[in-house]
């Protein structure tokens, strides 16, 4: 559900009904990315990177991940041309100033320090074009999903720190709020070894879940099983953001 800034302001929740959509369609909704230079900042394995640069024609990525295992998995990917991998952190970018149209952020700003959180947005500010724009997609700490989650990784402080700070940023006006998007993408896991590799393994988090959480933490887990496996419908709030002409 997209809603401009025209038609409200910030909001951190959506509205009770949403859209069940790929991530994509959203991308090709809010973005025009033809001949784009593209920061796509936090890019964990890259996934979404991929996606951008197969199936849109942008000019290049440049693809940072602060995590420096995965940073080191990534370099080993050689079949996107267009790509490269850094290694830095939203809160200190390796670019010049105004050296990118676009910057994408998939998941990845509640990752950043709280107390760094509008530092990166100063330095998206810096290093985006006039005129460019930030695509922030957020999960929202909401749904079933969520709430295993939340025995052993409660991150709802952190995602609303990093909402305050994109209502900062706006307030302030060093970005502009172009529009609002809420939308469910559904997450499909086949067995709890799925979800443990995917999400308690991670590397960029180190959990130590005890025994007796981690038994807690499948038993919530198993609760969601169905003859198709196990689906979570997960709420996602897209900011898409301008850095004003001078």
């Amino acid at each position: 559900m997209r809603e401009t800034q025209e038609q409200q302001s910030m909001r951190l929740h959506g509205p009770d009904s949403q859209p069940v959509q790929d991530e994509s369609c959203v991308i090709d909704q809010l973005l025009s990315l033809r001949g784009a230079r593209v920061l796509d900042l936090g890019c964990g394995a890259a996934e979404k990177t991929r996606q951008i640069a197969e199936q849109y024609e942008v000019a290049e990525i440049v693809a940072a991940e602060v995590d420096r295992i995965q940073h080191q998995k990534n370099l080993q990917i050689d079949d996107l041309p267009n790509v490269r991998f850094e290694s830095f952190g939203a809160q200190a970018i390796a670019a010049m100033e105004a050296s990118f149209d676009v910057v994408v952020m998939f998941k990845s700003l509640h990752h950043v320090p709280v107390a760094d959180m509008d530092v990166a947005l100063k330095e998206i500010h810096r290093v985006l074009k006039p005129g460019g724009l930030a695509y922030i997609s957020e999960p929202v700490f909401a749904g079933d999903f969520n709430e295993i989650i939340r025995l052993f990784h409660d991150e709802s402080l952190v995602r609303e720190a990093a909402f305050a700070a994109l209502q900062s940023a706006v307030a302030e006006g060093r970005l502009e709020l172009v529009a609002e998007y809420f939308f469910m993408n559904e997450l499909k896991l086949d067995s709890f070894a799925q979800f443990e590799a995917g999400v308690l393994n991670a590397t960029h988090t180190e959990h130590n879940v005890a025994p007796e959480l981690l038994a807690e933490v499948q038993a919530k887990f198993e609760s969601h099983a169905s003859a198709a496996g196990y689906a979570f419908h997960i709420p996602n709030r897209v900011d898409l953001l301008r850095k004003a002409e001078p």
